[in-house]
């Protein structure tokens, strides 16, 4: 019986720790989310996401527009695409942005792009191949907020030099869908640093 009591006991013990090391992830992705950098860099990457048919979806979108608008104001002088052809898809997701840009305004020789990408750790794998091609020091990270706890932590294993830059458009603005990405974000930043090499 004492056994059984000291088993029972534990396991609480670890399961109220892990309660607390999750609601300590979520916090420092609430709390990561509102950090942007205002310093200029030589590009935005700009971490992939869905596109319907050939163009981006709304989540998508306004993270490229966000990109649209730093290129305009100074901040950077170039854009990285990311993101491979998703399933059903007709054109990767790195093309459909180097699309939605130039129809935006943005000359072809500021655009850089890549298609193979199928999750973030290999959006930000890329764009670093096409950071050191093109000589290029620091990067902002264009996603939306709550993606940006998860998405720096790659970057600086990954070694790019980058500082957050979230787009202030999200289109994750019902409370509901914002728990939703964020209850995803937990997960995915938690089995990171549990099993780092497992993406």
């Amino acid at each position: 019986m004492k056994i059984r009591f000291r088993t029972s006991r534990i396991l609480q013990l670890l399961g109220i720790a892990t309660l607390i090391w999750l609601v300590i992830l979520g916090t420092q992705i609430i709390q990561y989310s509102t950090q942007s950098s205002n310093r200029t860099a030589d590009a935005a990457v700009v971490l992939g996401a869905a596109v319907f048919r050939e163009r981006p979806s709304p989540v998508f979108r306004e993270r490229i527009n966000h990109a649209i608008r730093l290129y305009q104001e100074g901040q950077v002088k170039a854009i990285i695409f990311t993101g491979g052809v998703g399933t059903n898809d007709q054109i990767s997701e790195g093309e459909a942005g180097r699309q939605y840009a130039l129809s935006a305004g943005i000359p072809a020789g500021a655009i850089l792009f890549e298609s193979t990408s199928l999750n973030t750790f290999q959006n930000l794998e890329n764009a670093q191949q096409i950071i050191t091609d093109q000589g290029f020091g620091q990067v902002l990270i264009v996603s939306d907020p709550y993606h940006m706890r998860r998405a720096m932590a790659y970057a600086e294993e990954i070694g790019i030099n980058a500082e957050p830059s979230p787009t202030t458009t999200s289109r994750y603005q019902s409370f509901w869908s914002r728990m939703r990405f964020l209850v995803r974000e937990i997960y995915f930043l938690a089995h990171y640093q549990i099993l780092p090499g497992l993406m």
